[in-house]
């Protein structure tokens, strides 16, 4: 069966967003004083949702400080930070192929509306995509609240939808969700954690999946011809 929905993560998979998110991360604690993060540990939270990703942060939070940090962090990066973020090579192109195969294309992020908003009007996708989720709106990765969302709107069926992202957080959320998953290995998570969770493939290159999609497609369908 050819896939119908195409939902991808933003941060880490279509966007190299690591620094802008790491710089903010560290300047939302230091803005209120506090210790902040190791680059290693404020980096493999991309993806998560803002709340999700402090409470790891900082274990325990009490819930003033953790709605102090999430305050703290959405200035830094809708405001104060200048940290540049671009889209991956190929990213555009990859996307605009995919559209005119036939594909719905998706996004479910662990940004907020106001942040996705700002990063696809800077980059002009937006009109690409059918939908999108994002972590504000709805739970965080890895529950599967975001890809259920997307497939009843789009009207599309588990067997139907692939899942395409950078973090085990993305590759879980797959399997909650009953649908397929293809991780990248550019991004925040080792392959060797995304390979753990069982995607169909794991790609250095995000212009490879629609070759590899065709070619998918093609082989499902002579299997079902013989």
């Amino acid at each position: 069966m050819r896939f119908e929905l195409i939902v991808f993560d933003w941060d880490g998979t279509l966007m190299d967003s690591e620094a802008r998110i790491v710089a903010c991360v560290h300047g939302a604690f230091a803005s209120l004083e506090l210790e902040p993060p190791s680059r290693e540990m404020a980096r493999d939270i991309i993806g998560l949702g803002l709340e999700e990703a402090m409470r790891r942060l900082v274990p325990g939070i009490e819930p003033a400080l953790l709605a102090d940090l999430v305050l703290a962090y959405r200035r830094e990066f809708l405001v104060s930070n200048e940290t540049p973020s671009v889209l991956f090579a190929g990213a555009r192109e990859t996307l605009e192929q995919l559209a005119a195969e036939g594909y719905r294309l998706a996004v479910a992020t662990g940004k907020s509306r106001v942040g996705l908003d700002k990063s696809l009007a800077e980059t002009g996708l937006g009109e690409l995509f059918h939908a999108t989720r994002c972590a504000d709106e709805t739970f965080s990765k890895p529950h599967p609240q975001m890809l259920l969302e997307l497939m009843e709107e789009l009207g599309a069926r588990a067997a139907e939808t692939l899942m395409i992202g950078d973090t085990e957080y993305d590759m879980q959320m797959a399997t909650n969700a009953g649908t397929s998953a293809l991780a990248v290995s550019y991004g925040v998570h080792a392959p060797e954690r995304l390979l753990a969770h069982g995607p169909l493939a794991c790609f250095d290159d995000l212009t490879a999946i629609p070759r590899w999609l065709r070619e998918r497609a093609a082989s499902v369908q002579t299997e079902t011809l013989q």
